[in-house]
């Protein structure tokens, strides 16, 4: 089972009283990268969020925004400094006349927003039973994040076993193909020889010698046999009942080793042809795993 860092979730809470609305995107990233956005009656829960969501959601670029509105109130949450805000003003005025500036608009926004003028008064303590919704509302859109990660990652595993399953083909081809490989090369060493020495030029013994020294050196037996067991070994990981893309990405390096050790050792035009299949195959499931938590 895999899950895809991919993901999306959003629980509502709607009342006479209250607004809440909890949301979580995630996208491909190497490690759990989070972005909060939260009221800021709610800027003290920050780390406990940031605990929730690192213990929840384990990798994947995250944005989780809370939107927390309380119907009906209004209260004012802040007052102005007007003597500082004149006195910015003022100041910013002086400067525009002296350029001759063609508005005052922007001198405005410029002092309404300078160092202390706005003033906060509201209370920001946080209610205990609104944070409770809250955290609710939290842990439900958690949970429909991840059934959406679920159903993404089984996608992403149909592919990944149909990727696996062409590259198993090409090493039966391969198995099939290997004992025809050693025969031809055998007999294209002999054939070479013979054309250059004559039938009386060697010594037969010796050159059955070297012969199977140089097919020693391109036994590619080892190798089909370290490749079925990544192979094997990748699958068992891959239905797993933990998501582990990391893991499944270091067995996929170790099955393009074993790859690119037949491709060179194949001398073969034949089998080659299985190789590069296989590769092309390898290189689909590396583009699949960047999107596997």
């Amino acid at each position: 089972m895999i899950k895809s860092m991919t993901g999306f979730g959003q629980a509502v809470l709607t009342t006479g009283e209250l607004n809440i609305a909890v949301e979580i995107k995630s996208l491909n990233s190497k490690f759990l990268d989070l972005s909060l956005r939260l009221p800021r009656v709610f800027s003290d829960k920050e780390l406990e969020l940031r605990n929730l969501m690192a213990e929840k959601l384990e990798r994947g670029k995250v944005s989780v925004s809370i939107d927390y509105q309380q119907a009906g109130n209004s209260e004012i949450r802040q007052s102005y400094n007007e003597a500082l805000f004149v006195a910015y003003y003022t100041e910013l005025k002086k400067l525009a006349d002296r350029v001759i500036a063609p508005s005052y608009d922007t001198i405005f926004s410029l002092a309404l927003n300078s160092p202390d003028v706005i003033q906060n008064t509201g209370k920001e303590n946080v209610d205990p039973a609104e944070w409770e919704k809250v955290n609710k509302l939290m842990l439900e859109a958690i949970e429909k994040f991840e059934k959406f990660r679920l159903a993404e990652g089984k996608a992403l595993e149909n592919k990944v076993v149909q990727y696996i399953q062409t590259i198993q083909a090409g090493l039966e081809q391969v198995e099939y193909l290997d004992p025809k490989r050693v025969e031809k090369i055998r007999s294209r060493i002999k054939d070479n020889v013979t054309d250059f020495l004559g039938n009386e030029g060697f010594d037969t013994n010796r050159l059955e010698q070297e012969i199977i020294f140089y097919i020693e050196k391109l036994d590619i037996h080892e190798e089909r046999v370290r490749l079925k067991t990544h192979l094997d070994f990748f699958l068992e990981v891959l239905k797993g009942p933990q998501s582990n893309g990391k893991k499944l990405g270091f067995i996929v390096q170790e099955i393009g080793r074993e790859i690119n050790t037949l491709g060179s050792k194949a001398n073969d035009a034949e089998m080659q042809k299985h190789v590069v299949l296989m590769k092309e195959e390898l290189e689909k499931i590396k583009e699949q795993l960047n999107n596997v938590v």
